[in-house]
């Protein structure tokens, strides 16, 4: 296992983390509570016992079920091997008391008696707003001096300028984790908010690094160019290496839910180094995102002059899902995406086609005619 540098701190994290979004279920559904146990536990042992020291969980995986495993995969002297992540449920605070509330039953399901790094989960402008009404720094600072946390951190999905307010509003913050991969370079934080990080003394985690997994399993004619290289990788390898080979990331999680792919994913861990990537790989990487973009249906570039709809229609972040089903062939994926980051009045559905955005489109988008079909594709 290779180990990188964790920001300012004296400790040096896996080049691999586990996320533990994805365990194996018994269902079939690979989101829910009926979670295949001694799957997971065994997946997580083969992990620590190959070097990994990341551990990455959450109040809502698999319906607040995963962090109870976590728990029970931490016994039997897992814990002192790992640091272990979680993350507060921010869109469910009520009140500043409620911070302590779900620190101290997410102790509990873990049975640790302190969170390693703990977040303040999917960081955005709503989000945030709430972090500031209920001054859930102060409670998280609290924490930090009872010894419940050791660090603070968040994770993000917005766009680059919340990323930069939120990074620069205190100095409690030690790490931060971002969803980068190479389609994702100027979505979300992106690798502006990367370097942003990295120049506070951020330890970066990131996360989504094959896109939901589907970098993983590239459309026919992605997979055609990446085998024709000289250097044959798998479409996965390809996508975590090219996050391994900036030495500004930390660690990167994987939500791995097969044995088989916690073995994979180590060997590629193994074998990863800083500045590995030789021009022609980096020259690979940008025409398979050149062949991504060119599946891309609704030419938006998210550049918001169409905002703030009169109605609330969030037109970029319905435009985006579209695309995203277009690009990667995967309708199933952005249907779930959907309803998680668009509330139901920023839907496509709210469009009342009054025509104003299309007027102020400097790409002359008729958004109008687009949001039918966005509500007939996703809805």
């Amino acid at each position: 296992m290779q180990y990188r540098n964790f920001g300012k701190l004296d400790w040096k994290s896996s080049a691999l983390g586990f996320g533990c979004m994805r365990f194996p279920t018994l269902d079939g559904n690979r989101l829910s509570a009926n979670i295949d146990e001694t799957a997971a536990l065994s997946m997580i042992h083969q992990a620590i016992d190959s070097g990994v020291n990341y551990i990455d969980t959450a109040y809502p995986y698999h319906d607040g079920q995963s962090e109870i495993v976590v728990g029970k995969a931490l016994q039997g002297g897992y814990r002192e091997k790992v640091k272990l992540a979680t993350k507060l449920p921010v869109w469910l605070v009520q009140a500043p008391s409620d911070f302590d509330r779900f620190l101290d039953e997410q102790l509990q399901k873990l049975q640790t008696s302190y969170i390693d790094f703990y977040l303040l989960h999917s960081l955005g402008k709503s989000n945030w707003s709430i972090v500031l009404q209920h001054n859930l720094l102060a409670q998280a600072e609290k924490a930090l001096a009872d010894g419940r946390i050791r660090h603070l951190g968040f994770s993000f999905h917005d766009d680059f300028a919340c990323f930069e307010e939120i990074v620069n509003a205190t100095d409690l913050w030690s790490f931060c984790q971002i969803q980068l991969n190479y389609m994702d370079i100027e979505n979300q934080a992106g690798t502006r908010g990367l370097q942003l990080a990295v120049g506070k003394g951020l330890a970066v985690v990131v996360m989504e690094p094959l896109l939901g997994g589907r970098l993983a399993d590239p459309p026919a004619d992605v997979l055609e160019t990446m085998e024709s290289f000289p250097v044959r990788r798998a479409p996965a390898d390809w996508a975590l290496q090219w996050l391994w080979d900036q030495p500004e990331v930390s660690v990167v999680l994987s939500g791995m839910n097969t044995i088989g792919q916690v073995e994979q994913n180590l060997r590629f861990a193994d074998a990863s180094r800083p500045h590995s990537f030789t021009d022609a790989d980096q020259a690979l990487i940008a025409r398979v995102r050149e062949q991504y973009n060119a599946r891309t249906v609704i030419p938006c570039t998210r550049c918001g002059y169409c905002m703030p709809c009169p109605n609330g229609v969030n037109i970029p972040g319905n435009f985006e899902l579209y695309n995203y089903a277009q690009t990667f062939d995967d309708v199933a994926s952005a249907r779930f995406r959907y309803p998680v980051f668009l509330t139901e009045a920023q839907r496509s559905g709210s469009c009342i086609d009054c025509g104003i955005c299309e007027d102020l489109c400097p790409q002359h988008i008729p958004i109008p005619e687009w949001m039918p079909k966005v509500s007939a594709l996703l809805a």
